[in-house]
């Protein structure tokens, strides 16, 4: 199912670059986004997790580097009957976490600083259960090619919209049914919205269903719910100044909590829902 999503995220976006490559430059703007659609697909679904560990500039560790976090890692993993993932940390002081890799065999979890330094270790056990989960779920090639892809089209919105306003774009090209400055209009509000859909399409589930089958394999519900409480905390209080919000559906919680829209349209269920869940869940048990 997460290779069919996964593909379907692909032809939409080969499908949107087709169209603002035909409206801005008629039939050769269409051949060439074509070809800049097919590199771009080949990209996301090979390197889209070397990609997103890039930006954050995540390191990675050995046993020996941190141990206690390295065993972690492996006890958690053979406890889901995963392969061990290789594991990263973050150089970013807000407490957080995430999973990428196109499957199991090549999964990749990553924690920051900030998780490592601020919370307990049965609230990080916790918080690597989940991540876990999301590789046993395949969730992690579906959420990091559609975060690459959302980074992409917003990226070239933005290549264009600076190449207007100093004059360095030319799409008025009437023999080949180029769009011209309407391409341009077109592009600037279409990219955005592409953008935030393609994130919107990871379905809130996930995390729902993540949260579930992490306290499952840490076999702590409470804790994890304790470090989301205090995760979602520290991100509304000190949100995420830098970096790309196109991968914030990546993260255990969303590291840019109130900046503009991306706190009304999130990619993640309110944490207080998750966290009710989680209380029901111990309760239960």
């Amino acid at each position: 199912m997460s290779i069919f999503k996964t593909g379907f995220l692909m032809a939409i976006l080969t499908v949107l670059l087709v169209f603002i490559g035909g409206a801005i430059g008629g039939q050769s703007g269409l051949i060439f986004a074509f070809g800049f659609a097919v590199i771009i697909n080949f990209g996301s679904y090979w390197f889209s997790d070397k990609i997103v560990l890039a930006i954050y500039r995540a390191k990675e560790v050995n046993p020996n580097e941190a141990p206690e976090l390295y065993r972690t890692v492996q006890d958690l993993a053979q406890k889901a009957n995963l392969p061990m993932p290789r594991v990263y940390i973050v150089p970013m002081e807000a407490p957080n976490a995430f999973a990428t890799g196109r499957n199991p065999k090549h999964a990749v979890v990553a924690v920051t600083e900030g998780m490592l330094n601020s919370l307990p270790m049965d609230e990080i056990r916790a918080v690597l259960g989940h991540e876990l989960a999301h590789v046993k779920n395949r969730d992690t090639l579906l959420s990091t090619v559609a975060a690459t892809m959302a980074g992409t089209i917003t990226m070239l919105a933005s290549m264009v919209r600076w190449a207007a306003i100093f004059g360095g774009f030319r799409g008025n090209d009437d023999d080949e049914g180029g769009g011209g400055i309407i391409g341009i209009i077109v592009l600037s509000i279409l990219a955005p919205i592409a953008a935030l859909l393609l994130q919107l399409a990871i379905s809130r589930s996930r995390e729902y269903i993540a949260d579930r089958d992490g306290a499952k394999i840490s076999g702590t519900p409470l804790s994890l719910a304790d470090a989301l409480r205090k995760m979602d905390s520290i991100a509304h209080q000190r949100p995420l100044a830098t970096g790309n919000p196109s991968v914030s559906n990546m993260f255990i919680v969303n590291p840019f909590s109130g900046r503009g829209i991306m706190n009304i349209l999130s990619t993640h269920p309110p944490i207080r829902k998750r966290i009710e869940r989680l209380e029901a869940m111990a309760s239960n048990h």
